[in-house]
């Protein structure tokens, strides 16, 4: 299996040959299979995983007959993976220590923290006008002068304003598995990973 799907517990530090390494402790699995993609019925070959509980009263009914196929009860997140090795059946259980072992490196997938409609000093890291406002009131963090002159008479698209910040997919690449505690289904990775505690991530090779 080339991944798994997990949840962001928080954040640690392991000491790694005399020095302090900050980590991201992440609980990955087990996750259940849900579905096996074919060549001949969809194209391509992949495996489905599912993993968290959901309650019966918030899954679809198309859904609920999706995970009865795999006998399974209702998963919150479900990630298709296209490279695996073993020969899977549905419902079988994937655990963390069949797919990672310490040491090597993985990238991990969530989504980032929504901080709404920011500025853009927060958004951008703008300095501002700066503390002397030559007569300009309450200028302080204002993006300034934004466009040209009577050309091009409009302002370029993408140009750095205030807008809506986070809350999208990011991918962080090559964190080492420092830790895997396969009685716990935990993983430690270095660095930090997107979201917030409790955060669903997706692991992946």
């Amino acid at each position: 299996m080339s991944g798994i799907i997990g949840k962001k517990i928080g954040m640690t530090t392991i000491y790694s040959n005399g020095e302090a390494v900050p980590c991201t402790l992440i609980e990955a699995g087990p996750c259940v299979v849900t579905q096996i993609r074919t060549e001949e019925n969809d194209g391509y070959s992949a495996v489905q995983l599912g993993y968290g509980e959901k309650k019966e009263k918030r899954t679809t009914k198309a859904l609920m007959g999706h995970f009865k196929k795999a006998n399974t009860t209702p998963k919150r997140k479900l990630v298709e993976f296209k490279e695996f090795e073993k020969q899977f059946t549905l419902g079988d259980t994937v655990r963390v220590e069949e797919v990672f072992v310490e040491g090597e490196f993985l990238d991990v997938s969530g989504k980032t923290k929504g901080k709404g409609f920011q500025g853009v000093v927060k958004r951008h890291g703008f300095a501002g006008v700066g503390q002397s406002t030559h007569g300009q009131h309450n200028r302080g963090r204002h993006p300034g002068s934004i466009g040209a002159c009577s050309y091009p008479a409009r302002v370029f698209k993408g140009i750095k304003m205030g807008g809506r910040m986070g809350n999208t997919n990011v991918t962080i690449q090559n964190l080492k598995v420092m830790k895997v505690f396969a009685d716990k289904n935990l993983i430690v990775v270095s660095g930090s990973v997107p979201g917030p505690k409790n955060a669903l991530v997706t692991l992946h090779k």
